[in-house]
């Protein structure tokens, strides 16, 4: 039996989703929230993000297909991640 791992992103993707866990479904918090969802899907630790992305997919009321369907619709029209003029950070590891 393998031993969970910690996920090298863990620390810094906490804060967030502790904040996701008290916000509203806006365009920028599903877009986190579906790149949160894709970085933790099938890794093998991290069990309460995990737990806590689910509880946040519940409380806005969206399954997974909904959720990305939503934030591809978002991406395609583009915008969420810009902000002044600076390059857009794509960070799906």
């Amino acid at each position: 039996m393998s031993k969970d791992q910690q996920h090298p992103l863990y620390n810094r993707d906490r804060p967030l989703i502790t904040s996701l866990l008290a916000a509203e479904p806006t365009d920028l918090n599903l877009a986190e929230l579906a790149r949160l969802r894709v970085r933790y899907q099938g890794f093998p630790g991290a069990r309460d993000i995990q737990q806590d992305l689910d509880r946040i997919m519940e409380r806005w009321g969206l399954n997974e297909t909904e959720l990305f369907t939503k934030t591809r619709e978002l991406h395609y029209l583009g915008g969420i991640y810009q902000s002044r003029g600076k390059k857009t950070e794509e960070d799906w590891n």
